[in-house]
């Protein structure tokens, strides 16, 4: 799964310690093989997150209780827009 969304300019020191704090409770979440979040170098405020997931369906519960904590209202204040999501499956 990879998600990338821009940061608000005035939110980058709060998303960057928000997903800080936030990764280590993904990559424990069931069904979560690894999560890690990188802020573009060049403009400082796109952030990409990739997480290897056991099934679609896993990273889909994820984001339910995601929801259900708040996490997504918090993260989505902080956003310029909606995150692009997509789903890849490894090839090779």
């Amino acid at each position: 799964m990879l998600l990338e969304a821009t940061a608000k300019g005035e939110c980058v020191s709060d998303l960057k310690r928000l997903l800080k704090e936030r990764v280590p409770e993904t990559r424990a979440f069931d069904g979560c093989r690894d999560s890690t979040a990188y802020l573009n170098v060049d403009d400082g405020r796109t952030v990409v997150i990739v997480d290897h997931w056991d099934t679609k369906e896993a990273y889909q519960k994820y984001m339910a209780w995601r929801a259900e904590t708040g996490t997504r209202t918090q993260l989505s204040g902080m956003l310029e827009g909606p995150p692009k999501v997509r789903y890849f499956e490894a090839i090779g």
